[in-house]
């Protein structure tokens, strides 16, 4: 179940999509879903409406102009043909979650351990 419509990432983005790219914006949404799911099921309704937008707009986006949308170095040449981008994050068109993103969500920044030896004493203690 996606938690935002193909109109909502069409309101942050600065152009109308055409009937195939909605199509794809929904099935995106459904994928977004699934991932912020795996790592934030409790995380605020809002919260993952907002994520979800963002990185189905940034997957929607990442073929829109010449230079990908998340590229953080772009390197381009004159008559010898060449050019290259640095991409941060996922690679281009992929869903992946930023660093703002997993704030959203509540993900940042935890730091977390667990050892088996605390669960046998909680069993072998009887009170």
């Amino acid at each position: 179940m996606a938690y935002a419509t193909v109109q909502d990432v069409q309101d942050g983005m600065l152009k109308t999509m055409t009937e195939r790219e909605r199509e794809v914006c929904a099935t995106l949404l459904d994928r977004a879903a699934v991932i912020i799911d795996a790592v934030a099921l409790d995380a605020p309704e809002e919260a993952k409406k907002t994520v979800s937008c963002m990185i189905v707009e940034r997957a929607l986006s990442s073929g829109a102009g010449d230079i990908p949308m998340g590229a953080t170095q772009v390197s381009r040449g004159g008559l010898g043909y060449t050019e290259s981008w640095s991409i941060s994050g996922g690679s281009v068109g992929q869903l992946y979650l930023s660093k703002t993103e997993r704030k959203l969500l509540g993900l940042a920044n935890r730091i977390d351990s667990h050892s088996p030896v605390e669960d046998i004493v909680k069993e072998a203690t009887p009170w």
